[in-house]
Parts: C-alpha cells; sequence; structure tokens
C-alpha cells in the first residue's frame, strides 16, 4: 500500500510542478507536505486534484496520514481501487466546504455545516480556542492546525478521516 501511495503522490507532484508560481493553491500545498500523502493518493484517485486546484473558494478539512492508518484495516486500498471511486469521491468530499471559512468564522458552541457532499452534515463545536468536527459516524476530529491559506481558499489540518453516515448530533 505505501509503495502505491508513494506512487500516486510522486504522480501529483509531477503533475503539479509546472502550475503557475503564484501563491500555492490547496492541492500544491498537500502535495508539498508528506503528512497528506495519503490524502494526496486519494485525491488523485478520485480525479478531484483539478477541481481542488481550481478557483474556489474551498475549505478543507485534511486529514494528515496518521488519520487514514486508523481506519480499519483494508479501507484505504478498498476505496483507492476504480469500482470504489464513486464511495472515495464521496468521503473526500464529506471533507470540502464550498466557502472560505477560517477558524474565526466558526460561531462559538456547535452549528452545523453542510459540505459539499450534499446529503451529508458536519458538527462543529468551537469554543475554549478549539475547534471540532463530528461527523456522520458520531466520532470527533479535532482540528490539529487551523487556517493553512491557499490562493483558493483555506485548510484545516484534522486528526481524523471525517465519515459521511447519519446526521451527527449537534447540540
Amino acid at each position: 500500500m505505501k509503495s502505491r501511495l508513494k506512487t500516486a503522490a510522486c504522480a501529483a507532484v509531477l503533475c503539479f510542478s509546472g502550475a503557475a508560481a503564484n501563491a500555492a493553491n490547496i492541492v500544491e500545498i498537500a502535495v508539498g507536505d508528506e503528512r497528506f500523502s495519503t490524502l494526496v493518493a486519494a485525491v488523485q484517485a478520485a480525479g478531484l486534484a483539478e477541481t481542488l486546484s481550481g478557483p474556489g473558494p474551498f475549505t478543507v478539512y485534511a486529514p494528515v496520514n496518521d488519520a487514514f492508518a486508523a481506519l480499519p484495516a483494508g479501507t484505504v486500498d478498498t476505496l483507492l481501487k476504480p469500482e470504489n471511486k464513486g464511495q472515495l469521491t464521496d468521503v473526500l468530499l464529506y471533507h470540502v466546504d464550498d466557502r472560505k471559512l477560517t477558524a474565526n468564522m466558526f460561531p462559538t458552541g456547535s452549528n452545523y455545516f453542510k459540505p459539499i457532499l450534499a446529503s451529508g452534515r458536519l458538527c462543529i463545536t468551537a469554543e475554549n480556542g478549539g475547534v471540532k468536527i463530528a461527523d456522520g459516524s458520531g466520532e470527533m476530529a479535532n482540528v490539529i492546525i487551523a487556517d493553512i491559506m491557499a490562493d483558493n481558499g483555506v485548510i484545516h489540518v484534522v486528526d481524523k478521516v471525517l465519515l459521511p453516515g447519519t446526521r451527527p448530533a449537534c447540540h
């Protein structure tokens, strides 16, 4: 699996090495940070790199490699198979909002936010200087790094892969 992910990440680097010398977009930032190599491989497999390199605006809740590693054994390999592209795309789009939402834009308390995946909701809780995100699995992700600015949006680094499912409780 690691060699497959590294190959996909290398392909992503080659794909984007000819990009304009402007400020980096979301994909360029992810490609340039080893903590996101699994995410980059997934974005490539889903065919979303061009979209997330586009004008946006986007907010991406970007899981680190350890978040993908915490999924049940075989989950990432299964999602990366071509026949599972639709499911992979749904999972990835659950991590994307079509607005630029910096951490200070999340109101205090718990509020629903609608990711691009139309059928899903996230419950984002901002309090005590931190941000947590409840997903469709009922589990919470922590924003471990907020507000990585890109020319087409913002990245918030999370410690869990957000999974669509039932609407999370948001109190």
